[in-house]
């Protein structure tokens, strides 16, 4: 009996590597993203520290949960069974304290995705993943790697038992989903601009008419509903200066790019037809045809 537990203990590291990973790579991007201290305005501890200090208190976190995951994936030191404990321990407490001084944020244990007020469940997770971690000193020295590498059915069903605990308590499952149900249109979803320059010079679109621009830079690039458009400076079939104006679709992995060349007067010129319709996926508002009409 003894062992059996020692061996189910054993299996939860696995599972505490899952949540340090994810909570590493979600507070980096937190951190490091394009919202800067107000994407951090709402979250977990960052609300508890003064301003100047919420995207180093961020990124301090992020890195102790890496060299946590590391350590316990890759050796059985007990200082990085211990050091989990006292992570998640720690973490129970700041949940508490976060929740009786600011019950309105989330708890930012997996960066924007936790951006529901802390309740039972978040603060529930953190006692079970510090029961969790206690576990592990008790079950030994074997480091996480080989518990994967060697997994019995017993290891099987402990660690796919712990996942499911740890999912029944985490309120971002459900936050995901319901992003996912009511996903903005395209037309409203924020684009960077240097994405869909990339995306434009990476395009069949782009190579066939390089030789035709006078400037790999544009001269004007606006956006409508859920295109980009790029404007540069070209020359025509019989060498007359045109636009080369280049349509990126906003939305997709393989996004659909579109070009013509406009002569002074405002007319396409050359045998390069305007931008024809395509299908607009998921319900994406804005057509290519009414994207294209100033072309």
């Amino acid at each position: 009996m003894a062992e059996t537990l020692r061996t189910i203990a054993a299996a939860q590291l696995p599972v505490l590597g899952v949540l340090l990973a994810l909570g590493t790579v979600a507070k980096f991007r937190t951190a490091r993203g394009d919202k800067g201290l107000d994407g951090m305005s709402g979250l977990g501890p960052a609300v508890l520290v003064p301003e100047q200090w919420r995207a180093p208190v961020m990124l301090g976190c992020a890195v102790g949960e890496a060299m946590l995951l590391v350590g316990l994936m890759a050796t059985g030191h007990p200082v990085f069974r211990w050091g989990t404990t006292a992570f998640f321990a720690v973490a129970t407490y700041v949940l508490w304290e976060l929740r009786r001084r600011r019950p309105d944020v989330g708890c930012g244990c997996f960066g924007e995705a936790s951006t529901v007020p802390v309740g039972f469940r978040s603060f529930a997770r953190t006692v079970v993943l510090t029961a969790m971690a206690a576990g592990t000193v008790w079950a030994g020295t074997v480091p996480g790697w080989s518990v994967l590498s060697g997994i019995s059915w017993t290891e099987a069903l402990a660690v796919a038992g712990g996942l499911l605990l740890v999912a029944a308590f985490s309120p971002e499952i459900e936050e995901t989903a319901a992003r996912l149900r009511h996903r903005a249109p395209c037309e409203e979803r924020p684009a960077d601009a240097a994405t869909a320059a990339a995306r434009l010079r990476s395009s069949t679109a782009w190579r066939t008419h390089a030789a035709s621009l006078t400037s790999t830079e544009p001269v004007d690039s606006w956006r409508e509903l859920c295109w980009r458009f790029f404007v540069h400076e070209g020359r025509g079939p019989d060498g007359e200066p045109v636009d080369v104006v280049f349509a990126v679709y906003l939305s997709g992995r393989k996004p659909a790019v579109r070009v013509a060349l406009v002569g002074p007067d405002g007319r396409a010129v050359g045998a390069v037809p305007v931008p024809e319709p395509v299908a607009v996926p998921d319900g994406a508002g804005g057509s290519p045809a009414l994207a294209t009409r100033d072309l």
